[in-house]
């Protein structure tokens, strides 16, 4: 374990309150699985930090058929056995049935992740993406729903990315703010491959330290592990990173990353970070050069890579200056579709879940859905 997460204890992004409605302040969690009286125990802390117990609300079929109501909204590609979100809605009773045995009895074992090429935007790289097959996804609905709140309460608040009620506006109207009070220089950060790359046994540490159901940890364990099966490679081991596509993903990229936001945060240090994109701004270029070497230095002790031709120091004031990786352009996208059709609903894609900068939660109230449809 790192040190400075060792010294680092848990914080509360979202302090617990009193008064008011316990529902209206977690009105994103899904109340077939938090009860009012587990979202208490959320919002004051169990005893000893960790939630044990959690895997028969995973497998509830109450829990089951919501997560795959959302799959069939979102439709999107079918995985590698080609079945598609409604022709398994047309047997749903004994899908949800087959998968809740499968799920109770220990035996439900997720497919290899189809892997997929699209076009990375502004350059002529493709990104890989991964597309789980439907049932895989149903379970990883039903896994997110019950886990999800958990990690949230804690996660620092300078993260945009797949987080409720959280978006591009959001991280574009704190660099603005930091930028009109004085913070003109810029660390530009770019990690490399980051989705394909998180050192798996790192990420379960991180996830066991909240999680004590040993069945939940093992199903997680076999969903980083499921493999990839590309059309020209054929099937692919996953020994580190978590596909993106998967809907499970962008939690865990974020569970990842939360350490190197506390530590900005108690060092003093303005990050605003969207997935695996990030910036931190400053006052000066030798306090942006200070910055970068604590960053660089997490990176490489948490198996991470800053890409060396993408990360650098700019002054914003400067032609080409500020900018989040990719995010202006979403903004825009995004800003533009709430202007024309007002604030998005729907449920974004499986896809849009996991790739770098998307939200996930469209399903969610408060939740800002990309407009781009990938595959």
């Amino acid at each position: 374990m790192d040190k400075a997460e060792e010294q680092t204890p848990p914080k509360l992004a979202l302090k617990p309150q009193e008064g008011g409605d316990i529902r209206s302040r977690w009105e994103w969690v899904e109340p077939m699985v938090w009860t009012e009286r587990m979202l208490a125990a959320l919002e004051t802390g169990v005893e000893g930090g960790k939630w044990y117990r959690l895997i028969d609300k995973v497998w509830a079929e109450g829990n089951l058929n919501r997560a795959l109501e959302k799959v069939i909204e979102n439709g999107g590609s079918a995985g590698i056995d080609r079945q598609s979100a409604r022709e398994l809605g047309r047997h749903r009773e004994k899908e949800i049935g087959d998968l809740q045995r499968e799920l109770r009895e220990q035996n439900y074992r997720p497919q290899a992740v189809r892997r997929a090429w699209i076009e990375k935007p502004g350059s002529k790289e493709k990104r890989p993406l991964g597309i789980p097959a439907v049932r895989d996804r149903i379970v990883q609905g039903a896994l997110r729903h019950v886990i999800e709140p958990i990690f949230e309460r804690d996660f620092a608040p300078r993260s945009y990315g797949f987080r409720p009620g959280r978006g591009c506006k959001e991280a574009l109207r704190r660099v603005e703010e930091l930028l009109k009070s004085g913070h003109g220089w810029v660390v530009d950060a770019d990690l490399k491959s980051y989705f394909d790359t998180i050192p798996q046994d790192r990420l379960m540490e991180r996830i066991r330290r909240k999680i004590a159901d040993g069945r939940v940890l093992t199903l997680i364990e076999a969903m980083l592990r499921a493999g990839v099966m590309d059309s020209a490679k054929g099937w692919q081991p996953t020994e580190s990173g978590t596909p993106q596509g998967s809907v499970i993903s962008p939690l865990l990229s974020n569970i990842y990353l939360d350490p190197l936001d506390w530590l900005m945060a108690d060092s003093g240090y303005e990050m605003v970070r969207y997935a695996d994109d990030f910036i931190l701004l400053c006052e000066s270029e030798s306090h942006a050069q200070a910055v970068l070497e604590t960053v660089r230095e997490w990176v490489t002790k948490e198996g991470l890579t800053l890409h060396p031709e993408k990360t650098r120091i700019v002054e914003a004031s400067q032609p080409g200056g500020v900018r989040l990786p990719g995010l202006p352009l979403r903004a825009r996208h995004e800003m533009a579709a709430q202007e024309e059709h007002g604030p998005a609903q729907r449920h974004d894609t499986d896809e849009n879940r996991a790739r770098p900068g998307t939200q996930h939660g469209g399903d969610m109230p408060g939740h800002q859905s990309d407009p781009w449809r990938l595959v």
